[in-house]
């Protein structure tokens, strides 16, 4: 008798989970959900027969959908499941809602630039072109020199600064320049164009157009936002390596030189190549300073330049007669534009992954 009431009472104590007021527990198959929209796509149809449009057979579909996901996990599943289900549908639409503007214009950028993506647009300029024909090489050739001037000024002094502000910097001058460069980040475009073109009328007069008056006004957007980067990258250094080099005697600008920067080289680099495609496909600053040509030129301290973006506003908005050549050509220099632009952050991201410190697991 005394053995089965210890058995009994060392046996766990279990409990049948309390049923759900609005349901069962039941656990739903993973295909019930797709099942569920894609019957309120059904339903959304028969609401839009007598007119079809397709934003509002989304908006149907997915606010039927998550409805009814809703109220079938309510039921058969409980609250707390619903909850999440109700949760996880609101995130997912609204991923959808900002991939549709992204993938309509790049699908619409790739089918109208496709027809003009050739070897004549990548090797000749529009100079004596009138109709059909005609390239981008020269606008090409301007935006990759304005960018490497834009780079040059905009590199060392970005570097410069972000080093001064995490190994030197304290007090109120370190908080006055941390303030000036947050309002600079925020600065519109053109008041960065207009800044430059009125600095070189200052020195040359009135009407002046240089490529380099593009790569200054590029450099006051570029600055900000590669002194951002890089002094968060220079703070991810440990400050271990710092003493220890300090310890051995080792001076603090050697110490910078040889350990902090070599350690977050991979940081910087990817900064400063984002930072590049943040600048490559402004527009405003340089329809100011550079303004167009349809011929070549190399010299970026001599005469105006075309780019790109300035190439792909004035083939669209002074297209001539017909208009649909000089339109194609604006298509295409804005897929190349994209292109340009995707391809620095790929870029960025293998500069991440090769050249990050390796650790060892």
């Amino acid at each position: 008798m005394s053995t089965s009431i210890e058995q009994s009472s060392a046996a766990p104590h279990t409990s049948a989970p309390s049923p759900n007021p609005l349901g069962g527990h039941e656990k739903q198959a993973p295909w019930v959900p797709w099942a569920m929209f894609g019957a309120a796509a059904v339903v959304a149809l028969g609401f839009l027969l007598t007119g079809w449009n397709v934003v509002l057979f989304v908006i149907y579909t997915v606010v039927l959908g998550t409805l009814g996901t809703y109220v079938l996990s309510r039921v058969t599943e409980g609250s707390r499941k619903a909850v999440d289900r109700l949760v996880t549908c609101l995130v997912v639409s609204a991923f959808g809602i900002a991939m549709v503007p992204l993938v309509s214009l790049v699908y619409e950028v790739v089918r109208r630039g496709a027809e003009r993506f050739d070897g004549e647009f990548f090797s000749a300029s529009l100079q004596g072109v009138i109709g059909p024909g005609g390239g981008a090489y020269h606008a090409l050739m301007g935006t990759l020199i304005i960018t490497l001037l834009t780079t040059l000024i905009s590199v060392p002094i970005g570097l410069m600064t972000a080093i001064y502000l995490v190994e030197y910097g304290s007090g109120r001058l370190k908080r006055s320049i941390t303030f000036l460069v947050d309002v600079m980040t925020g600065i519109p475009s053109i008041v960065a164009g207009l800044f430059a073109y009125a600095l070189f009328v200052l020195i040359f007069g009135p009407g002046v157009r240089l490529g380099i008056m593009g790569a200054v006004a590029l450099s006051v957007l570029m600055i900000p936002v590669v002194v951002r980067s890089a002094e968060e990258v220079l703070k991810l250094v440990p400050n271990e390596l710092r003493e220890a080099a300090y310890a051995l005697g080792v001076p603090k600008w050697r110490t910078i030189l040889k350990v902090v920067i070599p350690t977050a080289i991979a940081g910087l680099a990817t900064g400063v190549t984002l930072a590049i495609a943040r600048v490559i496909g402004e527009t405003a600053p340089l329809l100011i300073t550079v303004g167009i040509t349809n011929a070549l030129n190399f010299n970026a301290f001599d005469g105006r330049m075309a780019t790109l973006p300035v190439y792909a506003y004035y083939q669209l908005t002074q297209p001539g007669v017909p208009p649909e050549n000089a339109i194609d050509r604006a298509w295409t220099a804005a897929l190349v534009l994209i292109m340009l632009v995707m391809g620095l952050n790929v870029v960025a991201r293998l500069i991440s992954r090769l050249f990050a410190p390796k650790t060892s697991r």
